[in-house]
């Protein structure tokens, strides 16, 4: 994205709508610019700021640049994938596929969120090093779609440098190996220079309470009790084996 400094006026609108703080005003020239390297190519001041003179505009974006926007705008469909958004719709439905069985988990890593944003090469740290623990990634997943070797977690070099407003890592995996999970993202979290949030979707156990609870409490991780629950009311199209119709 970026600003017409002969159209621009200096009103400084346009600052607080970039979530990642890439919009300043230019002491000497008295005008709003922006800075390429940590802008995520989201559109949001484009679309909201509504601009008195039209000053902002979207500037053509080429290979590897547009991974920003793949990644940050939700309005732009992955050409690789044909996939909107950072993620699986599955992740919060599990009606449709059914791709989390029982006694699997599904996990979701939201890196960058909130303002900070994330460089490629921190979220490569974080899929190179659950990869290691022998995770498959969810391939209907866009940042998936961007790896070079899924088996490793490595991303194309040209990627690394550069920034999105955030992107989540998804894979499944037996409940079982969740500590294992933990332990990991723990570490790596020591060398990344942004942050993340974890979020797991899994069916109810017998007791109808989720499963990875006292796993959660046992490494002091809070959760939000407010978790989303598919009651099954919209007729849910996959049913696994034993499961009333």
């Amino acid at each position: 994205m970026l600003i017409n400094s002969e159209l621009c006026i200096g009103c400084e609108k346009c600052n607080p709508y970039c979530p990642v703080g890439a919009i300043y005003t230019d002491a000497s020239e008295k005008v709003s610019k922006i800075d390429l390297t940590e802008c995520v190519e989201c559109g949001s001041c484009l679309r909201q700021a509504n601009c008195p003179v039209d000053a902002i505009y979207q500037q053509e974006l080429v290979w590897p640049r547009t991974i920003r926007s793949i990644m940050s705008d939700p309005l732009t469909i992955t050409e690789e994938s044909g996939i909107a958004g950072r993620g699986t719709e599955e992740m919060k439905t599990n009606d449709v596929t059914g791709r989390f069985r029982n006694g699997y988990v599904g996990v979701g890593i939201e890196m960058g969120r909130p303002i900070l944003g994330a460089y490629m090469s921190d979220v490569e740290k974080v899929t190179k090093a659950v990869a290691a623990y022998g995770v498959v990634f969810e391939p209907c997943n866009p940042l998936t779609t961007l790896m070079s070797d899924q088996t490793s977690g490595k991303f194309q070099n040209e990627l690394l440098g550069e920034k999105v407003l955030s992107t989540i890592i998804e894979f499944t995996v037996p409940i079982n190996r969740i500590s294992g999970i933990i332990k990991i993202l723990k570490d790596v979290s020591k060398q990344i220079d942004t942050v993340f949030s974890l979020g797991f979707i899994s069916k109810l156990d017998s007791d109808e309470m989720f499963p990875l609870n006292h796993i959660l409490d046992e490494f002091g991780i809070n959760y939000a009790p407010n978790g989303k629950t598919n009651v099954g009311l919209g007729r849910p199209l996959f049913k696994e084996k034993g499961e009333l119709v």
